[in-house]
């Protein structure tokens, strides 16, 4: 099983980034099952949540809360700190979208906030982080994503989620 544990604040689409995995997991291939779920306080934006994406070529019985995940995300980099290290399973990945350079191996990062407000328009970062997830996990391919993106959103909303997804992919691919 793979565990993804996401870390971003109201009404930055971290539940929906994390449903979209999700779905683009199960469109892979014939057999492949996924679960998403949130985890927050009182709903308001800006406040802090946490969502959850498990994937598995196998039925998935565990519905409980993350306390390691195989990737760690950060949508928004006021909310890491070093206690994010204690989420990773061993040769885990912690993908955060910042401006800042990390020299530890174990972040991806990616300037997601200038990427999203060059194509979207707005600082919504949950996309471009699947395209940076597509870059360094070989379960999901961009078509997978696209497809996903296609069922799932408004057909106003596609065209440019596509297109940031791909930038996205390709920074990060860049930089490995």
């Amino acid at each position: 099983m793979y565990e993804f544990l996401w870390h971003g604040r109201g009404g930055q689409g971290a539940f929906t980034a994390a449903r979209l995995l999700g779905t683009a997991f199960a469109l892979n291939k014939d057999g492949n099952n996924a679960l998403a779920f949130p985890s927050f306080g009182p709903e308001r934006r800006g406040a802090p949540i946490r969502a959850f994406t498990k994937l598995s070529d196998k039925k998935i019985g565990d519905r409980s809360e993350l306390k390691k995940a195989d990737y760690v995300i950060y949508l928004d980099d006021t909310l890491f700190d070093d206690s994010a290290f204690d989420e990773l399973k061993e040769g885990g990945k912690i993908i955060l979208c910042t401006k800042k350079i990390i020299t530890d191996k174990r972040v991806v990062c990616l300037d997601g906030v200038t990427l999203a407000e060059k194509i979207l328009k707005l600082p919504i970062t949950n996309t471009v982080i699947l395209g940076a997830i597509a870059a360094i996990f070989d379960g999901i391919t961009l078509e997978d994503l696209n497809k996903a993106v296609e069922l799932s959103m408004a057909p106003r909303l596609v065209a440019k989620n596509q297109q940031i997804i791909l930038e996205a992919y390709e920074n990060v691919k860049g930089a490995l």
